[in-house]
C-alpha cells in the first residue's frame, strides 16, 4: 500500500503556540509510521516556517537541525527550494493564524489538502460574536453580551454593564481561544482591569453575562454525514475554567466522560452540537462548548474548529469514548481533507 505524504504543522505566532507544541507531539505519537510518510513543520514564535531535519520526533527546531520553509502558490511547499511531497495537511494549531481562516486560506492558495474547517467557517467561529449573531438567526440559544471595539473601549461603564448583563460578568477577547485574555468580574475595579486585559489580545473585546450551568463538550466528526461524541462535563476546582485550569494545574478541573445527564438531556445536547456545526458551515472537525443550566436550557458558549490535540484534551477523549480510538480519528480527517478536496477541485474556475 502507497504512504500518503502527511505534513504536521504546529507551533505558531500566537499565545497558544505551547498547547499547539504538545498537540502536536500527541498527534505524531499516534500515526501510523506504516502508513504515513511524515514532515514536521514548526512555525516559530517569530513567525519563520522551518522543516525537521528528520522526522523521528518533536523537537526545538533551529538552522541546524531544520530547512527554511516557502509556500507558492498552485505549488506547495518548498524547503531549501525542493518541493515538499504532501497529499494532506494536518494544521495542529491553535488561536490566531491557527483556527482564524489565515492558515486555512494559505493551505488552499498552495493547494494543499488539510483537516478541519474550511476558511470562512474558522473565520467565523473564531469570532465569538460572528458565532453568536449567526446562531441566535437560526433560534440557538447563546449568552447575553455587550461587543466594544478598540475605539468604543472608554465608552461603556461597569454601572451600564451591569445594568444589561448582571454581574458575574466574563470580559474576554472576541479572537482568541483557550480563555487566554479572559476574566471573572464582579464589581468596578476588576471590570476595567479585565476590559485593558483583553484588549491587549484583540481589537474587539465581548462582555458577557455569567451563565450558571453545568459546562458540557461534544465532539462533532464528519463533513456531510456528522458524528457526534458522547457530551463530557468539564467540572472546574477554580473560580472557572481558565487557561491555567486547562494546561497549567493538574487538579484545575476533572473531566467526566460521559457526563452524567439523562437521556433526553444528552440527546438535546447532541442535536443542539449537530446543529450549531451545520449553521456554522463547519467541516471535518469542531468541538462545541454548551451550558447546561439547572432549569434544563442549553446555552451554546463557543465553537473550537481546531481543539486541543493532547492525549488528555477533551476532543479525542470524547470520540474514543464514543468508539473511535485517537489514531482513527486522525485516519478519517486526513480522508475528509481529501474527500472536501476533490469536491472542491471539480468546481469550475471559469465561465467557458
Amino acid at each position: 500500500m502507497k504512504r500518503i505524504n502527511v505534513g504536521i504543522i504546529y507551533g505558531g505566532k500566537s499565545t497558544e503556540h505551547e498547547v499547539s507544541v504538545r498537540s502536536a507531539k500527541s498527534v505524531f505519537e499516534a500515526l501510523n509510521k506504516e502508513k504515513y510518510n511524515i514532515s514536521l513543520i514548526n512555525i516559530t514564535k517569530q513567525g519563520e516556517w522551518l522543516l525537521a531535519a528528520d522526522n523521528k520526533k518533536i523537537k526545538p527546531l533551529d538552522n541546524a537541525n531544520s530547512k527554511k520553509i516557502s509556500v507558492i502558490p498552485s505549488e506547495g511547499l518548498t524547503a531549501d527550494g525542493q518541493r515538499i511531497e504532501l497529499d494532506a495537511v494536518l494544521p495542529i494549531l491553535h488561536g490566531t493564524a491557527g483556527e482564524d481562516g489565515s492558515i486555512q486560506g494559505l493551505l488552499e492558495l498552495a493547494e494543499l489538502p488539510y483537516a478541519g474547517c474550511s476558511v470562512r467557517s474558522s473565520a467565523v467561529c473564531m469570532d465569538k460574536d460572528m458565532t453568536k449573531r449567526l446562531l441566535e438567526l437560526k433560534g440557538i440559544k447563546v449568552a447575553p453580551s455587550i461587543v466594544l471595539n478598540y475605539y468604543e473601549k472608554d465608552g461603556h461603564t461597569y454601572e451600564q454593564a451591569r445594568e444589561q448583563l448582571g454581574v458575574p460578568m466574563f470580559v474576554k477577547p472576541v479572537n482568541q481561544g483557550s480563555s487566554v485574555g479572559v476574566s471573572k468580574v464582579s464589581d468596578e475595579p476588576s471590570f476595567y482591569k479585565a476590559l485593558d486585559s483583553a484588549f491587549s489580545f484583540d481589537t474587539k473585546v465581548m462582555i458577557e453575562s455569567g451563565i450558571e450551568g453545568r459546562e458540557i463538550e461534544v465532539s462533532v466528526l464528519g463533513n456531510e454525514e456528522l458524528f457526534v461524541s458522547v457530551p463530557g462535563e468539564i467540572v472546574s476546582q477554580t473560580d472557572f475554567y481558565s487557561y491555567s485550569s486547562k494546561y497549567l494545574d493538574e487538579n484545575g478541573a476533572l473531566l467526566n466522560i460521559p457526563a452524567q445527564l439523562e437521556e433526553e438531556e444528552m440527546q438535546r445536547i447532541q442535536q443542539i452540537a449537530y446543529d450549531t456545526f451545520k449553521v456554522l458551515d463547519c467541516e471535518g472537525m469542531a468541538r462545541v462548548d454548551v451550558f447546561l443550566t439547572p432549569d434544563g436550557e442549553v446555552i451554546v458558549n463557543e465553537v473550537n474548529t481546531l481543539p486541543g490535540f493532547t492525549s488528555i484534551s477533551m476532543y479525542p477523549k470524547l470520540l474514543e469514548a464514543s468508539g473511535i480510538p485517537y489514531s482513527e480519528t486522525l485516519d478519517r480527517l486526513i480522508e475528509l481533507s481529501l474527500e472536501r478536496y476533490e469536491r472542491s477541485e471539480r468546481l469550475k474556475t471559469d465561465i467557458s
